[in-house]
């Protein structure tokens, strides 16, 4: 008979519990991890359990959020409940990023580059130090593909999951199967996650983060229910300093010199943040790497050290380049649902507005324009950096 505090456990959200309005995917990977905690007990051949998936879904649906939890649960070791539990040392570790025998890899630049996928594949077929499973992440999966063909980690990446080692588990995250390449994704489970509906996000903020409910709904609507954004705009005031400059570009557009300040202006607060965000840990790899080379600075360092360091700086301008594009990507979202709620406006759709803080700016707008213009308009926001934002500032107009 199972105690009261096994039962209580087991009905808890456990390591689930961040991954908001997925019912169908949790019910699915609690099956998949129930059907692997077969395998690993001796009991049965895993029916359910496959050693390769795809998780894909719109920005801020939780792709990375359930990746992480679905390998909470594989390695979770609490008996008698289902895996998953939350509490146990392996579920804290995984959700924590310290567990051994789970890998989460992100492309330090705007791809992934093929040594680094080259190396997980190689400590991929090693057995997991738990006894479990060795679990790798692979997020924006989208980026395994360089410029051209002749360089591809996906390459890299395909013969370890045509031919897996026993116990190792691939769950590779990105935006849509159609982005994933068709030789990786047809050897691959799908997982489709959706966006979750804002009341659901504004919860978790609440819950999970203490933000007081009215920052948590103006948040959840303004993210238009993409999680990690809503999150920055609940707590980080720099971000809602950033997203009202942003959303005051289209009443700025006044002529064409207006829209060259405006995109020069969203460049350079992109290459500042960037900059501000990436510096200090900068410095601080730098000085770790001279200290661990024999020197307490760069200087004095032989041929080779100084060579380990020229590639740690290559990273560097990588890891700032994709920064640099990623606050501009969240920008141009932002202008998204800001002609998102023009739109609405102009069609009278009784739906509610993400942007309601704006919402005389938004009739302005809408007031001087078509729905069909609009629709141009949110085209053109599929563009980056300087010359495609100044492209786009001038279609705004």
């Amino acid at each position: 008979m199972t105690s009261p505090v096994a039962s209580t456990r087991q009905q808890s959200p456990g390591v689930w519990a961040d991954l908001v309005g997925q019912t169908r995917v949790v019910d699915q990977l609690r099956g998949a991890a129930a059907a692997a905690r077969e395998v690993v007990d001796g009991r049965g051949p895993g029916t359910g359990m496959t050693h390769a998936w795809v998780f894909t879904g719109p920005p801020g649906s939780g792709r990375s959020t359930a990746a992480l939890a679905f390998a909470a649960a594989l390695q979770c070791t609490t008996p008698g409940v289902e895996p998953g539990c939350g509490h146990c040392h392996a579920c804290r570790t995984v959700l924590d990023g310290t567990h051994p025998d789970v890998e989460v890899v992100r492309p330090p630049g705007l791809h992934h580059l093929t040594d680094d996928i080259r190396h997980l594949v190689r400590g991929a077929v090693l057995s997991p130090v738990s006894g479990r499973w060795q679990v790798v992440i692979v997020e924006d999966a989208d980026r395994l593909e360089g410029p051209d063909l002749a360089w591809r980690p996906a390459n890299a990446l395909l013969k370890a999951i045509e031919e897996p080692a026993l116990r190792t588990v691939w769950i590779l995250c990105a935006p849509s199967l159609e982005d994933v390449l068709p030789t990786i994704r047809s050897r691959c489970r799908p997982v489709g996650l959706v966006t979750p509906p804002a009341e659901a996000v504004a919860e978790v903020l609440v819950r999970r983060d203490g933000v007081d409910p009215a920052t948590a709904a103006f948040a959840a609507r303004a993210a238009q229910s993409h999680v990690g954004r809503a999150r920055r705009l609940a707590l980080d005031e720099a971000s809602r300093l950033r997203r009202a400059e942003v959303l005051r570009i289209p009443a700025s557009l006044v002529d064409v010199g207006a829209c060259l300040v405006a995109a020069a202006n969203l460049v350079e607060a992109a290459d500042e943040e960037a900059q501000a965000a990436t510096v200090d840990r900068d410095a601080a790899e730098t000085d770790a790497l001279a200290m661990a080379l024999g020197q307490g600075s760069s200087r004095g360092l032989d041929a080779q050290g100084r060579a380990q360091l020229k590639d740690l700086e290559k990273q560097h301008k990588r890891r700032a380049t994709r920064t640099q594009r990623d606050i501009l990507d969240l920008a141009l979202l932002d202008l998204v649902g800001f002609y998102r709620d023009v739109l609405v406006t102009q069609l009278g759709a009784q739906v509610e507005p993400a942007n309601v803080d704006v919402a005389r700016d938004i009739a302005t707008v809408a007031r001087a324009s078509t729905p069909e213009r609009t629709l141009q308009r949110v085209d053109a926001s599929n563009v980056a950096p300087l010359l495609a934002v100044e492209a786009l500032t001038l279609a705004l107009r």
